[in-house]
């Protein structure tokens, strides 16, 4: 008995401390079907970058194509990472080093870069200038960031310092586009956006907080807003019907949110909001379906004012499926490579999660239901 009761505490103790990283599938306490997977374009892996927005935000933008019955294109993530540098540089140095500069951002930089600079193929531009073989912005960043610490420190920058800048960036991550060739064509860019009849004045960034009005904009305060875009606000049921709509109509939804918590593992493929009144339940939400909080409007303010959820991560969803209860999840594409998990770096968010720690979402504005886009004022 005793020998028996040790070697059960000791499988608990690796099983929890994730020492034995079993799945939800090898725990067989999980059981999903896919109701929907919208086409998508392969998994990618930001590496050691906080890029996360880029490869979000690209992949919606690859999946929008397919849905417009464009190819299946890979595009450069890279390309929007140089030039959301160029405007996030010019940002910082005219509020004298106050504002945020680093490798982080938003789902709109990108639909920014596009709408200034269009898009290219990954293999006209692949970002990997340096002498390495995967993406690692370490240096590159505090490069970036003491060249303009020092210009702010000297209080006159010359009229040329853009030139230095573009020349770093030149060196890291390779030289501006001008034209490419594609399927025998050349292309600028612009010209390519346009080709493929990508508008990006037809996305919309929603957000669901009380401190603002409801049905306006505001300017979402999360520091990689470094460009103080502006979000529209609308109560959390309809942010959830907005993300709803958009899945089961075949538009997928660019995700940003907080993946820090204790009920999110990549490893398992499982986001969940366990009921912590119930010790138990908490400690095997990975292992099988547990009871999950109510998450109120009320519960999402308290949780963005004390700051328990943050803005730390943007994903990609792309379908929906449901468990052996018939709850629904968000099949969700991360962009942390194929093999940290046996879904090929893909997973499952429950509705209370996204109810709870989404900060923001990216749709195409025929995605939201038809009246929350007459409460907004969108065409």
């Amino acid at each position: 008995m005793k020998i028996s009761m040790s070697f059960t505490i000791v499988l608990a103790l690796f099983l929890f401390s994730g020492i034995f990283k079993l799945t939800a599938q090898e725990l067989a306490g999980y059981k999903f079907k896919n109701v929907r997977e919208i086409k998508n374009t392969p998994v990618e892996n930001q590496q050691a970058t906080g890029t996360c927005w880029s490869f979000a935000t690209t992949s919606f933008i690859e999946s929008e194509l397919i849905r417009m019955g464009k190819d299946a294109l890979d595009l450069s993530e890279m390309y929007f990472v140089r030039y959301a540098y160029l405007d996030k540089a010019d940002n910082y140095l005219r509020l004298h080093g106050t504002a945020n500069f680093g490798q982080g951002g938003q789902a709109h930089d990108v639909i920014n870069v596009v709408k200034k600079y269009g898009f290219v193929p990954e293999d006209i531009y692949k970002g990997l200038n340096y002498g390495l073989e995967i993406h690692d912005h370490s240096e590159l960043e505090s490069v970036l960031k003491g060249f303009l610490d020092e210009l702010i420190k000297i209080k006159k920058p010359s009229q040329v310092w853009d030139d230095a800048f573009n020349a770093i960036l030149d060196t890291y991550l390779g030289s501006e586009v001008k034209s490419f060739d594609y399927k025998g064509k050349s292309y600028t860019p612009v010209e390519f956006a346009r080709s493929m009849n990508f508008n990006p004045e037809d996305y919309i960034e929603l957000t669901s907080y009380s401190h603002a009005p409801f049905y306006s904009e505001f300017v979402l305060e999360v520091p990689d807003n470094w460009s103080f875009d502006r979000y529209c606000n609308i109560p959390v049921d309809d942010l959830v019907r907005v993300v709803d709509n958009a899945l089961d109509n075949g538009y997928t939804v660019c995700w940003d949110g907080d993946v820090s918590e204790k009920g999110f593992s990549h490893t398992n493929g499982i986001a969940v909001v366990p009921e912590e009144k119930e010790k138990s339940e908490t400690e095997t939400a990975f292992a099988a379906p547990v009871r999950e909080k109510t998450v109120t409007q009320e519960l999402r303010q308290e949780n963005f004012n004390n700051f328990s959820t943050t803005d730390d991560h943007l994903m990609h969803l792309i379908g929906t499926a449901e468990d052996q209860n018939g709850s629904r999840y968000y099949l969700t594409k991360n962009s942390w490579g194929e093999e940290r998990n046996t879904l090929r770096g893909k997973l499952y968010m429950s509705i209370p999660y996204v109810r709870l720690h989404t900060i923001a979402i990216l749709v195409h504005k025929d995605a939201i239901p038809e009246d929350i886009k007459l409460k907004l004022g969108l065409k």
